[in-house]
């Protein structure tokens, strides 16, 4: 084959020629892993959406959310309904990645009845659902299940999750509350410092900026501003040396197409939940109103698991563990763990999958058995 003559030379063609080309072929080189550089700065930026690592029927497709089938529906047993955050990001965090799935990790570990609310991100149509939208359909989606649930409220989905306990105490066979803020003004955490320190006319203004949503975006940029350094630095500094490790790469393409995908929320929705539930705590205080009813964690009966992470400074492990004295399971079916490491290893994080959740699998099977 020839050469072709007009074809330019490439940077090793170059350093293996004349020695007085060697300055020139490191200048290319660096040019060229520069430019690979942007290219994957590019693509983490710009993901493509989250996807599901397991198997997953729909069954039921609502207004707010789709309600994701994992397990065989002839399987003996109560089944585990995991309440996934609806505040941004998508509910695939539940099932981000083989090894790092908790749906996986439930079904491993005895639990084959397994569902996942899939929130959706929220379109002009829904700007005016409320709380009381998403309670309603949480609720229709234990009735879907058989009408009782081990039901697993991961962040945001804990509270959502607290509130149909202690609406419908007789439908939730077991309560686990991962990262829930329970009792908002517990801690010192700078989800609190912010909610307190920033006017409703804040959140009215993002409100009206979005057309009656929250977008996702706005709220991505505030949960990036908590660690700018990271966000805007750090990241790229380790991706511009990892640029050569695939798996690395691999993994970080796959966190960010969860995290670069914001959902949009309804305005009605999010602006409910600043002003009752982190301004004013009325949940906590028993003055929150739901589905016509005022509601108390009194009321919650249901054999209870709080886990809460140790650096965790989205919810303070305070906020969590005041459930503890807050709701009305007896002492003795109420149990608590606390874990290293932050928020969202708390839904995914490997060490955490591997040693606390197969552990609140057994729990959570004991209970269905009635020796919890």
């Amino acid at each position: 084959m020839t050469a072709n003559p007009e074809a330019p030379a490439t940077a090793p063609e170059i350093e293996h020629s004349v020695p007085m080309f060697w300055p020139f072929a490191a200048i290319w080189r660096g040019w060229e892993r520069n430019l690979d550089f942007l290219e994957k700065a590019e693509e983490i930026d710009h993901p493509p959406e989250p996807t599901w690592a397991t198997p997953n029927t729909v069954r039921l497709d609502m207004s707010t959310m789709r309600l994701r089938d994992f397990g065989a529906q002839e399987s003996d047993g109560t089944p585990v309904l995991i309440d996934a955050p609806y505040a941004g990001h998508s509910a695939t965090i539940a099932d981000y990645a083989p090894g790092q799935s908790l749906v996986e990790t439930l079904m491993k570990n005895g639990l084959k009845r397994v569902a996942v609310t899939d929130w959706k991100s929220a379109t002009p149509a829904m700007r005016d659902f409320s709380i009381d939208t998403y309670l309603a359909e949480l609720n229709a989606a234990v009735d879907d299940l058989g009408g009782q649930a081990h039901l697993i409220g991961l962040c945001q989905g804990g509270w959502l999750s607290a509130m149909l306990a202690a609406r419908f105490p007789h439908k939730i066979k077991s309560l686990v509350l991962a990262g829930s803020p329970i009792d908002t003004d517990a801690g010192d955490g700078p989800i609190k410092r912010m909610a307190h320190s920033l006017p409703m006319k804040t959140y009215e203004d993002m409100v009206a900026m979005g057309g009656g949503l929250m977008p996702g975006k706005f709220m991505l940029a505030g949960w990036k501003n908590m660690h700018p350094e990271e966000q805007y630095a750090d990241k790229y500094f380790r991706l511009y040396q990892n640029l050569t490790d695939l798996n690395y790469i691999s993994r970080t393409e796959k966190f960010e197409s969860w995290y670069e995908n914001p959902l949009d929320l309804p305005g009605r929705y999010y602006l409910q939940a600043i002003g009752e539930l982190f301004k004013e705590n009325r949940f906590a205080r028993g003055e929150f109103v739901g589905l016509g009813r005022k509601l108390f964690l009194k009321d919650i009966v249901a054999p209870t698991f709080l886990l809460a992470g140790e650096s965790d400074d989205i919810t303070t492990k305070e906020q969590v563990f005041a459930a503890q004295r807050l709701i009305g399971a007896p002492e003795n079916k109420v149990e608590a763990a606390l874990v290293p490491g932050g928020h969202i290893g708390l839904f995914m994080g490997r060490k955490t999958l591997a040693e606390t959740w197969p552990k609140i699998a057994a729990w959570i099977i004991a209970n269905d058995k009635g020796n919890g």
